[in-house]
């Protein structure tokens, strides 16, 4: 499917006798044409930027779209801008499909192709342009159905994650067969899962999946998705680095909540030990303009009243497994870990599960209020206090280290710590107070 990209992308750059470049609607590269000549300002930065990275950036992608691209039918010049890294200019066509757009073909300008007519403005197009625009309609239709095999395989993997225990044998079995007439899988081949969160949705037309070595599938899951009775990550398996055991039919676990969607991603590993495509991929996807908090869905911590300030995307992943009946879990490895990772910015943007520590077992608290002692604490003035707290428990009570960190006076940290036990009642001094209190602050940031 590559290949056929490429191809026809080779052919809008031969008809017009520019280099070319094919992306998709969220400016993910899918495929470039070679460059001819030594003039290096040719690769401007953006161009540049967009294949090394395989992406444009969100400023980048937002400058394009203020000429209307993303409505566009028929192809459009776009002039330089040497100020946002723009050296020469470009003509876009846009990749449609049954009039929904799918991508851009993008044609770098030399001066060469600056009195072709485009057919923009009542005259006819040029017909390279009239053939480029025809080649770039046969992109939109192998894209469409890209798009309509992606979505059909993660409907499936949808129905695995969100199945009752005696439902998920059948849903396995229905992925497996999808996987394999797309010849993306082989059956036992190792596989994980990524969780991206949050994840926007509310676009039901965007495109679904950049095109990455391993990702086979994706769907979107609300953050505490799945069956209440669902499987759970037995006690055996917390250890880090543990073989994981009893991983179908273990006793059930309450369901974290969270405000918006979250992004479950399909990845084939090369080896169950040996995450680093899942790595890549998790990076690919938090740089999509959908990765994020951006819907202003976010609800309040529990007990603050307040909205949170804005955090970046984060995601998790599950520990690799060669059985399709144990995604459910895994995905429930994955959502903690990219709770944990968007809660604690010290384990993100991206850990995987069996790396979080103390949250494999926070993340699987049920969603209740604070304790009553730690409730006052957690509201928006006190904010210094409760991070004074949680660094002076994160630093194991030692005094210097906690000042240090915080960069205070120790006297000072001795006065802020007077007043957390004064608004909780807790006594430092005791160590189940201070396992209380720690376990609290932690939990009321996922």
């Amino acid at each position: 499917m590559r290949g056929d990209y490429q191809q026809l992308v080779d052919e809008i750059s031969a008809a017009l006798g520019a280099p070319a470049t094919l992306e998709d609607r969220d400016f993910g590269l899918i495929a470039f044409g070679a460059h001819e000549g030594d003039d290096d300002e040719v690769m401007d930065p953006v161009r540049t930027r967009s294949i090394l990275q395989r992406r444009s950036s969100a400023a980048v992608r937002a400058w394009f779209e203020a000429f209307g691209i993303a409505r566009a039918k028929t192809a459009l010049r776009i002039p330089p801008d040497p100020a946002a890294g723009v050296f020469r200019g470009r003509i876009c066509l846009p990749v449609r499909h049954r009039g929904i757009v799918h991508g851009y073909v993008w044609l770098l300008d030399d001066g060469h192709l600056t009195d072709l007519e485009l057919g923009t403005r009542g005259a006819p197009p040029d017909p390279r342009i009239a053939q480029a625009m025809e080649t770039a309609a046969r992109i939109g239709a192998l894209l469409a159905d890209e798009a309509r095999a992606g979505a059909e395989l993660g409907d499936l993997l949808r129905e695995l994650l969100v199945a009752a225990p005696d439902g998920q044998p059948a849903a396995a079995a229905a992925l497996r067969d999808a996987l394999r007439d797309s010849l993306r899988f082989t059956p036992g081949a190792p596989l994980t899962l990524v969780a991206v969160l949050p994840w926007d949705t509310s676009d039901t037309d965007a495109a679904p999946l950049p095109s990455l070595p391993g990702l086979l599938a994706a769907c979107a899951l609300p953050a505490g998705g799945g069956p209440a009775d669902g499987p759970s990550v037995g006690a055996e398996e917390t250890a880090p680095g543990a073989g994981r055991t009893g991983r179908t039919g273990s006793a059930a676990r309450p369901q974290p909540t969270a405000p918006v969607p979250a992004l479950a991603a399909l990845v084939r590993l090369r080896a169950s030990a040996a995450p680093a495509p899942a790595h890549t991929v998790a990076e690919h996807l938090l740089r999509s303009p959908r990765a994020g908090a951006a819907q202003g869905e976010r609800q309040a911590p529990r007990g603050s009243g307040h909205p949170p300030p804005p955090r970046p995307g984060a995601a998790g992943i599950g520990a690799g497994t060669r059985e399709l009946t144990d995604l459910p879990a895994t995905w429930r490895e994955a959502l903690d870990a990219a709770r944990a990772a968007h809660a604690e910015p010290r384990l993100g943007p991206i850990t995987q599960w069996d790396a979080i520590g103390p949250y494999r077992m926070l993340t699987a608290l049920p969603a209740t209020a604070p304790d009553p002692a730690i409730g006052p604490l957690l509201a928006p003035a006190h904010a210094e206090l409760a991070r004074t707290a949680e660094v002076f428990l994160d630093c194991a009570g030692q005094a210097s280290r906690t000042a240090q960190a915080l960069g205070i006076h120790r006297q000072t940290l001795y006065y802020r710590l007077g007043r957390v036990e004064k608004l909780t009642g807790l006594d430092l001094d005791d160590g189940e107070h201070r396992l209380l209190l720690h376990m609290a602050l932690k939990a009321a940031r996922l």
